[in-house]
């Protein structure tokens, strides 16, 4: 489902090109991939960026990105709060959105605090459902374009290039926002002390997701750009997918879409808000953050402050950020921790020396730094109004790092990640 909310901004973003910006972002994350599977060979219990960059290249510089990491899990709430109104608003419009938004976190914050958790044979159940709609939607829409355009309306090269519309500058900021349906990949390196051959499999299976993901993303908005190709007519930009899905499958389709979004938008939310709680916690009991309310834990073993915290935050903030905004933002957080991660590897296998180890320029020198290039041109095209504020969280972290650490004279505490796993 990854591609469904991202497309109809992506679209107008990238005059049109959703499909060439999800297959350049392909590139960077399967390059990224690597440098992580090799990253994961040298610290296998470590399975963070965080923890990579903190101890192959620099604590304080680890702490840095930790901060940038801990914006992405705040993030994540509000970015699935804000879509999740936004699908129930295409079903139920006469209801106000900020009515749906506070509905939407107060069942979530719910759910959390009581603790509720879906089983893994539910989990298998909504993949099922999903992958089912998204098959549906896959047959109609190969099915309208052939019946309305012939083969010329399923082969052509128009969602991917077309001169008269093609423009650098916005396919980079099109894919800074396509990005998004790549985030998580990394998740792989935390099994990396549970696998045969982790020094292969690792990596392969890091960068086996980045492909399958962009062609399978690729194909989805290569259809929907066919179905639907002028993205200036889009009535409702956020849920566009939802109204191309109405075009090939009439009404059923549409509301089974929404239905999914909804269920998918809850599942992340759910997961998210209780990261972001849970990594307060950790935060607080580490002394990181005042133990005091941070550490604290409520009934059913569930930090309930940090849960009603990240609730009341989620709730302000799906009503003062848009969804692309929100999105953009997590990208902040996450291309910063793989520039870092990409760049460490080129540290640890290319200049620090090891006993009967040979450098390799290929693999050692050019692929982490095309990945770490390769990140920063897709981070530098996020947009003004989200590397503003994205600055500002970091500039914060910067300085309560340095009176933490007493001017960095002393190593940064500790950020535990590997509890959110």
């Amino acid at each position: 489902m990854a591609p469904v909310p991202l497309f109809g901004v992506a679209q107008k973003l990238s005059h049109g090109f959703t499909a060439t910006c999800i297959l350049i972002a392909m590139g960077a994350m399967a390059i990224t991939a690597v440098s992580y599977g090799r990253m994961a060979t040298l610290y296998p219990s470590a399975g963070s960026a965080y923890t990579y960059i903190d101890r192959g290249l620099n604590p304080h510089l680890g702490f840095l990105v930790g901060w940038a990491m801990f914006l992405d899990y705040l993030d994540q709430p509000i970015l699935n709060s804000i879509y999740g109104a936004l699908t129930i608003q295409r079903l139920l419009p006469g209801i106000p959105y900020i009515v749906l938004a506070a509905a939407f976190v107060v069942f979530m914050t719910y759910l959390n605090l009581r603790s509720i958790r879906a089983t893994a044979r539910v989990d298998v159940i909504i993949l099922a459902v999903m992958t089912a709609v998204i098959g549906i939607f896959i047959i109609l829409a190969f099915r309208y374009l052939f019946r309305t355009q012939g083969f010329g309306g399923v082969f052509s090269m128009q969602p991917f290039y077309d001169p008269h519309t093609f423009q650098l500058r916005a396919i980079a900021t099109g894919t800074s926002l396509a990005a998004l349906t790549y985030i998580g990949f990394d998740g792989v390196t935390l099994l990396s002390e549970e696998v045969k051959n982790p020094k292969r499999n690792v990596m392969l299976a890091g960068v086996l997701v980045c492909v399958f993901t962009g062609i399978f993303s690729g194909l989805q908005v290569y259809l929907a750009q066919r179905v639907w190709p002028d993205y200036r007519t889009y009535r409702h930009v956020e849920t566009a997918f939802m109204d191309v899905a109405r075009r090939v499958g009439q009404l059923g389709l549409f509301d089974a879409m929404a239905v999914v979004l909804v269920v998918s938008s809850l599942g992340c939310g759910l997961t998210g808000q209780l990261g972001a709680a849970r990594l307060l916690f950790s935060m607080g009991r580490d002394k990181v953050l005042p133990a005091k309310p941070f550490a604290c834990i409520g009934r059913n073993k569930v930090p309930t402050a940090n849960v009603l915290i990240i609730g009341v935050l989620a709730f302000l903030f799906t009503q003062i950020w848009s969804y692309e905004l929100a999105a953009e933002m997590l990208n902040f957080g996450a291309f910063l921790a793989f520039m870092g991660v990409n760049f460490t590897c080129f540290v640890q296998f290319y200049l620090v020396a090891r006993p009967g180890r040979k450098r390799h320029v290929v693999k050692d020198a050019v692929v982490p730094l095309a990945g770490f290039l390769f990140c920063l041109w897709i981070w530098c095209n996020l947009s003004k109004p989200a590397m503003i504020r994205g600055a500002l969280w970091l500039g914060a972290g910067f300085l309560y790092a340095a009176i933490k650490t007493r001017g960095f004279r002393s190593k940064p505490l500790t950020v535990d990640f590997r509890e959110l796993s």
